[in-house]
């Protein structure tokens, strides 16, 4: 199956599936039908009148047929125009939350291969382009449809011949658009391409701006964002040319035709073998045929984009999601790795090798070691974004990976080093991701245990201050205490500490210190440190290097028998 047939499949997919109540369909086909039945029947009532006033006489019956008929099909076409638009933005609704939905469950690994901004662009352009065709072209090609049936229908039954002069240009015109077509197929998804890279570039720059402006780096991003511009302008281009072929020739079909229409049954009327009013309803309906022809050439263009858009909604709904399969609660369970290697997809290096080591009940350990070791990486395999290469990770005695995903995540706890913070309320940010309704006085108590309460409730409007874009308008104590606040509120049974205190001063430190031992009691605990004077008193310490552990124990042990935990220590001391 070709490209574009499958796009079409999967295009009328989308639609199948997103309309609403199979009644509102019908209805809004009724009125369609009526309102083109009335518009089909206003020819044959203007051929009359003109018969009538060419005879000297009018019908008084005539015209209040004429007003009525008038009135069905502006009251018709108004509510038949609404409900269609209402089905379209229905299933466009249903196409972008289906979306979504699925984009939020994609694993972490898809976030690593993509920029935010490109993803941005395939729920937010995408989703627009395919709404723009179903709204905005859809329902004047489905009733245009209709009526071009009707009126040539009627035509056949006035004058046959003329109608066959007239449909004699249709395949003149598909001859033409049907290759126009395809090329516009083509260059629409390099467009739509384009502009998903363009807003991935836009992300990155515009979400480390302050990187920008003290790197001196404006020029730079001039330079790289004009290239991109520069390509969008290319494509937008490549489409204009191509619609400027196809709306000239629609336009001068339709004049021919007309002009041909005029002149024949001008001789016609002349002969006598066709009367006036004839001529003028022939006219009125090559005229209701005309319009929605020219519509279905800018349907057609529009249709031709939405493929391109259908094409990479669909390469985002066939990658597979993270399993997010039901199970129950783990509480007051070991952890233990076995054997686990782990590597990205699609590179060869290994950043982790072989790693064995268990963590009991309530025990804390402390991953030290070297910049790039692996420390992080394991704190993202317990957080199951990434699944091992080799090797097992069991809670108890049963295997991580059978464990419901959505109960795991819940008992587990992070404090970050950047303690990420979302743009929105503190109370926003202390509660995000918990369900149900959570009483002030548990974010309060969360509050004072994170040494936190003093500075929120000096701000001018206390848990309800706005924090800013990734909580810019917090320092990086503050942001860290949030971040504590938050892991006590979900109480979790295992708690991830990655460099919860690095880039604090001693003031912040001694603060967040202090609401760290608040949350580590009676939890399991890992610990990532740099400054290894955080971790001496850890259960168990283990160093990691190049991806290996070299050594295990406690800080004196590890002192004693690992000479590059010592050269560590001593280089901090000194």
């Amino acid at each position: 199956m070709s490209d574009q047939k499958r796009s079409v499949k999967e295009f009328f997919s989308y639609i199948r599936a997103g309309l609403p109540a199979k009644w509102l369909v019908a209805v809004a086909l009724v009125l369609s039908l009526l309102e083109t039945a009335a518009s089909l029947i206003v020819p044959l009532f203007a051929r009359d009148l003109v018969d009538q006033l060419a005879d000297g006489g009018l019908s008084t019956g005539l015209i209040v047929f004429l007003a009525v008929t008038f009135l069905i099909q502006t009251v018709s076409g108004g509510f038949s125009y609404y409900i269609l638009a209402y089905i379209g933005e229905h299933i466009v609704a249903h196409i972008r939350q289906k979306l979504w939905n699925h984009i939020l469950r994609l694993p972490v690994t898809y976030f690593d291969e993509h920029e935010s901004g490109e993803t941005m662009s395939r729920i937010t352009q995408d989703t627009t382009t395919v709404k723009n065709l179903i709204t905005n072209h859809l329902v004047s090609f489905i009733t245009g449809i209709i009526t071009i049936i009707g009126a040539v229908v009627i035509l056949l039954t006035i004058d046959w011949r003329m109608t066959l002069i007239m449909l004699s240009s249709v395949p003149v015109a598909l001859f033409v658009l049907m290759p126009l077509g395809r090329i516009m197929y083509r260059v629409s998804r390099k467009l739509q391409d384009e502009m998903a890279d363009f807003s991935a570039n836009l992300g990155r720059v515009l979400s480390e701006i302050r990187l920008v402006k003290s790197s001196n780096a404006e020029e730079a991003e001039s330079d790289k964002g004009a290239r991109g511009i520069g390509q969008l302008f290319t494509y937008g281009l490549k489409e204009a040319r191509i619609q400027a072929i196809i709306s000239p020739f629609v336009t001068t079909i339709i004049m021919v035709v007309l002009v041909v229409l005029i002149g024949y049954g001008g001789v016609r009327v002349a002969s006598g073998a066709l009367s006036a009013g004839s001529l003028v309803a022939v006219i009125i309906y090559v005229f209701q045929i005309i319009v929605p022809f020219s519509q279905m050439a800018t349907f057609f263009t529009a249709f031709q984009k939405a493929m391109g858009a259908t094409e990479r909604i669909q390469y985002l709904h066939e990658l597979p999601v993270e399993r997010l399969q039901p199970g129950t609660d783990i509480t007051g369970e070991g952890l233990r790795f076995s054997n686990v290697s782990f590597g990205y997809r699609g590179s060869e290096r290994v950043i982790l090798k072989g790693l064995n080591f268990s963590v009991d009940p309530g025990e804390a350990v402390a991953l030290v070691g070297p910049s790039g070791a692996g420390k992080t990486t394991v704190f993202s395999l317990i957080e199951r974004f990434y699944e091992p290469s080799d090797g097992s990770i069991t809670v108890g005695d049963m295997d991580l990976e059978s464990i419901g995903l959505e109960e795991w995540r819940r008992s587990i706890g992070y404090v970050s080093q950047d303690s990420p913070v979302m743009s929105g309320t503190i109370r926003d940010n202390i509660c995000y991701g918990l369900k149900g309704d959570i009483i002030d006085l548990h974010i309060e108590g969360a509050l004072h245990q994170a040494n936190a309460y003093d500075f929120v409730h000096q701000l001018e409007d206390g848990i309800h201050t706005w924090v800013g874009e990734r909580g810019i308008k917090l320092s990086g104590g503050q942001r860290q205490r949030i971040a504590i606040a938050r892991a006590l509120l979900r109480d979790p049974s295992v708690l991830l500490l990655d460099e919860a205190t690095s880039n604090l001063d001693s003031e912040s430190e001694a603060a967040v210190q202090d609401a760290l031992r608040a949350l580590m009691e009676g939890r399991t605990t890992l610990v990532i440190a740099h400054r290894l004077s955080t971790v001496v008193d850890a259960d168990q310490l283990l160093m990691l290097e190049d991806g290996m552990i070299t050594g295990q124990g406690n800080h004196a042990e590890l002192y004693q028998e690992n000479e590059r935990y010592r050269e560590l220590v001593d280089q901090q001391m000194l």
